[in-house]
């Protein structure tokens, strides 16, 4: 699945627009790496989001089937660390 979709589905981001504008200013890397919106997200993945607000790392541990609406976010993503910074 494509990480903008992944980002979405999985309510990191509300808009999958706003998932793949972070990823095209460079806020989004996967195990240390920077990658563009269309990066294929695979399980054991660790993805990075930092920006001027937050900072979250979180591994992804399953991926959502097309079509299917999640119920526990825990199924699919595990957070390692989501902090918010104080402007």
């Amino acid at each position: 699945m494509r990480l903008d979709k992944f980002l979405k589905v999985v309510r990191i981001f509300k808009r999958r627009s706003l998932a793949t504008e972070s990823a095209k200013m460079g806020f989004v890397s996967i195990n240390g790496r920077i990658v563009k919106a269309s990066y294929n997200v695979e399980v054991g993945d660790v993805i990075e989001l930092s920006t001027d607000l937050f900072y979250k790392k979180i591994k992804v541990l399953n991926i959502p089937m097309e079509g299917h609406n999640i119920k526990s976010l825990e199924e699919y993503v595990q957070i390692i660390v989501d902090e918010h910074k104080r402007v």
